[in-house]
């Protein structure tokens, strides 16, 4: 996801200035240590239930004073630095937007996300 092109994508929309006052953005990287130990990681294998994650994207958009949520999750072999998620939450008032993004984000990563990190070197 390109986001400077999604957003003004989305800015085009006649209704995005009636009804968006902030956009916030999460853009989750492949990190080069593991969460627990900070062992080394060399890739991560991740799966993505895209049906999920589409159902929580549609929960959280139906969310008081959210316009629009945009989701990329990426499946596959991947490896330290590259992007994994993209959370795009648009809507009214921070009090809305930032209860959103953070929801959207704990769901996707407990409900609909898959990871498994390799630690040998190949």
């Amino acid at each position: 996801m390109d986001i400077s092109k999604t957003i003004a994508t989305l800015k085009e929309d006649p209704a995005f200035a009636e009804n968006v006052g902030m956009v916030l953005v999460h853009n989750g990287i492949v990190r080069a240590w593991s969460r627990g130990d900070h062992s080394p990681v060399n890739r991560v294998e991740v799966r993505v239930d895209q049906a999920k994650v589409e159902a929580i994207r549609r929960e959280i958009e139906g969310s008081e004073g959210i316009y629009r949520v945009l989701v990329e999750a990426r499946s596959g072999t991947l490896r330290p630095g590259d992007d994994l998620l993209f959370l795009i939450v648009a809507g009214d008032i921070r009090e809305n937007v930032k209860p959103a993004l953070a929801l959207l984000l704990d769901r996707i990563k407990a409900e609909a996300i898959e990871k498994c990190e390799s630690f040998s070197i190949d």
